[in-house]
């Protein structure tokens, strides 16, 4: 089973992400693939606040840029959190898009259950800097892929899920 959870920034999905994937397995700790690197101390303080959030729930996993070598190694449910920010280091470290649409497709293709974490950035204004299209061409590009193999979709805003798509 996969699912994703997209909304905006503050939106709540990190937490109704993290609510429905220990729902989804009540009997053992689920892992928590955080994908954030700590640039500034902004950055850091958010993290922290999800680290004290999630405590001994969830089984931690911390890689920034290998995501199908560190998921195809795990046994139980995987929360990635969250895409937007894996997408963001493979920018910073200058992997070709085809290569990070590659690897996102081959994620989807594992067998484990699996909940995505994703930021909607496609409906704002477009920037007026070449990297931040970039990073708005690839993040759209990515919800379209995971919209399409994940058999639950839910779109998050103050706080509240909407179902966009149901497991058939």
């Amino acid at each position: 089973m996969k699912t994703l959870f997209i909304g905006g920034i503050k939106s709540g999905k990190s937490r109704l992400a993290e609510t429905y994937i220990l729902d989804l397995s009540p009997l053992e700790r689920p892992y928590y693939l955080a994908t954030t690197e700590f640039f500034d101390d902004e950055i850091q303080a958010r993290v922290a606040i999800h680290q004290q959030r999630r405590k001994e729930l969830f089984i931690t996993l911390e890689e920034p840029v290998k995501l199908f070598e560190t998921i195809e190694k795990c046994q139980y449910p995987v929360l990635i959190e969250c895409v937007s920010m894996w997408l963001n280091n493979l920018l910073h470290y200058q992997v070709p898009e085809v290569d990070i649409l590659e690897e996102l497709e081959a994620v989807l293709n594992l067998p484990c259950s699996m909940v995505f974490v994703h930021n909607e950035v496609g409906l704002g204004v477009i920037p007026d800097n070449v990297l931040a299209r970039q990073f708005i061409d690839l993040s759209g590009k990515a919800a379209q892929l995971m919209g399409q193999y994940c058999d639950e979709v839910f779109f998050c805003s103050a706080g509240i899920m909407l179902q966009m798509k149901q497991k058939k």
